[in-house]
């Protein structure tokens, strides 16, 4: 029974982080180049990789609640929480 919680717990916990980091990909994707130093940040590119990287990592379920799952929806949150809403800021589009 604890067995079977623990696996839906686990694939809840995949699907969201899946759709957060999927979602920073895609999000960074569509940001100007010029908006990442202006705001004094790294490159679009280097966002880019992390957070693509960071979305390739959560395509596997194992690896979730791995180092690697946990260091993706660290990189996909300083994104969404820092990067972009500092880019939302001076860029004004949302």
């Amino acid at each position: 029974m604890f067995g079977n919680v623990q696996e839906l717990v686990v694939l809840a916990l995949w699907a969201i982080t899946l759709a957060l980091k999927g979602y920073a990909f895609i999000d960074c994707l569509r940001r100007q180049p010029s908006a990442f130093p202006a705001v004094g940040r790294q490159s679009k590119v280097l966002w880019l990789v992390l957070t693509g990287l960071a979305a390739l990592a959560g395509i596997l379920p194992s690896l979730t609640l791995s180092i690697f799952g946990i260091a993706g929806i660290v990189i996909a949150l300083v994104y969404l929480f820092d990067v972009r809403t500092r880019i939302i800021d001076i860029t004004g589009s949302r």
